[in-house]
C-alpha cells in the first residue's frame, strides 16, 4: 500500500486506491482509415469547409492528442443492422470524431488513433447519448443540428423529460430546439448563418409546427417579422434620443429672458411659510414706486380674511383658511370671466376624465349643494361641445 501524505484528506487524493486496467474495455488503437467508417446516426452534418478540413489534417499529421471514441463493427450491427451497407466492410464504427476523420482523409492521414469500447453500444439509448453528448455539452452543434440531435435522443429515451432529466436540463430546454426542426430548410438555412435569431427561429417553429406552413409561408412571415422589428427598433432609437434631449435640457442652466436683474429679493409667504422670490430689473431709480415692466412677480390676492392680521403664522393661516375650494377661487380671482372658462375647459381636459372629476367635486359638497353642480355641469358641458 502507498504512503499517505499530509495532502491526502486536503485533496482528497487517496494513494492507496488501485490502478485499474481498462483495456478490455477501452483499448487505444491506431486504426488505418480504411478499417474506420462513421456511423451514420450522426446528427451533425457542418463538418467545416475544405480549407478548415485541410486544417485540422495537417495538425493531426503533426499530433493527435485526443483520440476518437469507437466500437466494433459487430457492436455496432447489432444496434442498427440495416446499416452494413452502408458503413462497408470495417473493423470499427466511430461513435464520435467524424470531423477527425474527414480531416485525416482530405489530407491522406493513413491512421487515426482510437479508443474502442463496446460498452457504448450496449443499448441505443447509451449509443445516442455518446453521440450527442460531447457535441451538446462543448456547444460544438450549430442549433439546427442540435436540435435534431436532441429530437435523435428523445426518439431513444421515450419522451421530452427523459432527455431533460438525462442532461439535467428544463423540460422547456427540450421543447425548444426540437421546434427548429419544424423549420423548412430555407429557414432552417437562415438559422445557421445567424441571419434569423433564436427567438424568432422558435417562434416560427412554433407556428410551422401547429399550422403546417410550408417553406413560402415560412419565409412571408419572416419577412413581415424582419418589418415589425424594424419598426420596434426605429421606435426604441428614437425613445431613446428624446430622453437623452430631455436629460440634457434638464440640466442646461435656466436663462432668464428677460432684462438684467438689478435687485433681488426674498420676501416671506405669510400663507405657505416659505420665501419667494422677485426680481426688479428696469425701474425708474429715481421712483422705486413706480411700475416695474420687466418684474415676473403678478399679484395674487391674500386669500384671507380681511380681518386676519398680517403678521399670522403660516400655520394659524392655515389652519383657518384650508379649503381647496376657496384656494382655487383665490387662484381664479383675478381672471377675466372668458379667462376663467378656459380654465375650467382646460381643467377638465388634462384631468383623468370628466366622471372622475365629477366624483371627486361630489365629495366634497353637501347634499343642498349638489344641485348647483349639476348646473355647472351642464353650463361646462355645453361649453366643451362648442
Amino acid at each position: 500500500m502507498a504512503k499517505h501524505d499530509q495532502f491526502d484528506d486536503f485533496f482528497g487524493d487517496d494513494d492507496s486506491s488501485p490502478v485499474v486496467d481498462t483495456r478490455a474495455e477501452g483499448r487505444l488503437l491506431r486504426v488505418p482509415l480504411p478499417r474506420l467508417a462513421p456511423n451514420q446516426v450522426n446528427p451533425r452534418i457542418d463538418f467545416g469547409t475544405e480549407d478548415e478540413l485541410i486544417d485540422l489534417g495537417k495538425s493531426l499529421l503533426r499530433r493527435q492528442i485526443q483520440a476518437c471514441p469507437a466500437v466494433s463493427r459487430s457492436a455496432y450491427l447489432k444496434l442498427w443492422p440495416d446499416h452494413a451497407k452502408s458503413i462497408g466492410d470495417v473493423d470499427y464504427v466511430l461513435v464520435t470524431g467524424e470531423r477527425r476523420y474527414r480531416g485525416a482523409t482530405a489530407v491522406g492521414n493513413p491512421t487515426l488513433n482510437c479508443v474502442v469500447d463496446d460498452g457504448l453500444a450496449k443499448d441505443r439509448k447509451t449509443f445516442m447519448d455518446a453521440v450527442v453528448s460531447e457535441n451538446v455539452d462543448r456547444q460544438n452543434f450549430n442549433p439546427i443540428e442540435e436540435a435534431y440531435a436532441v429530437q435523435a435522443l428523445v426518439t431513444e429515451f421515450g419522451s421530452n423529460r427523459a432527455v431533460a432529466q438525462h442532461f439535467e436540463r428544463a423540460d422547456g430546454w427540450v421543447t425548444q430546439r426540437i421546434l427548429l426542426t419544424h423549420l423548412a430548410p430555407d429557414a432552417q438555412d437562415l438559422v445557421r448563418k445567424k441571419a434569423m435569431p433564436l427567438d424568432a427561429a422558435r417562434s416560427l417553429g412554433k407556428l410551422a409546427r401547429d399550422n403546417a406552413w410550408d417553406s413560402p409561408k415560412q419565409l412571408a412571415w419572416w419577412n413581415d417579422e424582419q418589418k415589425q422589428r424594424a419598426t420596434a427598433s426605429a421606435h426604441r432609437s428614437a425613445a431613446r434620443k428624446a430622453v437623452k434631449r430631455a436629460a440634457k435640457t434638464l440640466a442646461a442652466p435656466k436663462q432668464l429672458t428677460t432684462a438684467k436683474p438689478d435687485e433681488t429679493e426674498q420676501q416671506a409667504d405669510p400663507f405657505y411659510g416659505r420665501k419667494t422670490l422677485t426680481i426688479h430689473g428696469g425701474g425708474d431709480a429715481a421712483n422705486p414706486s413706480a411700475p416695474n415692466e420687466t418684474t415676473h412677480e403678478k399679484h395674487v390676492p391674500d386669500p384671507r380674511p380681511a380681518s386676519q392680521p398680517a403678521e399670522t403664522t403660516a400655520a394659524a393661516a392655515f389652519d383657518s383658511w384650508h379649503s381647496g375650494a376657496a384656494l382655487m377661487d383665490a387662484a381664479i380671482s383675478n381672471l377675466s370671466p372668458s379667462e376663467r372658462s378656459n380654465f375650467i375647459l382646460r381643467y377638465f381636459h388634462v384631468s383623468s376624465g370628466v366622471e372622475a372629476v365629477i366624483e371627486d367635486m361630489r365629495g366634497t359638497l353637501a347634499a343642498e349643494d349638489r344641485t348647483s353642480l349639476a348646473v355647472i355641469l351642464q353650463q361646462v358641458a355645453h361649453g366643451l361641445q362648442r
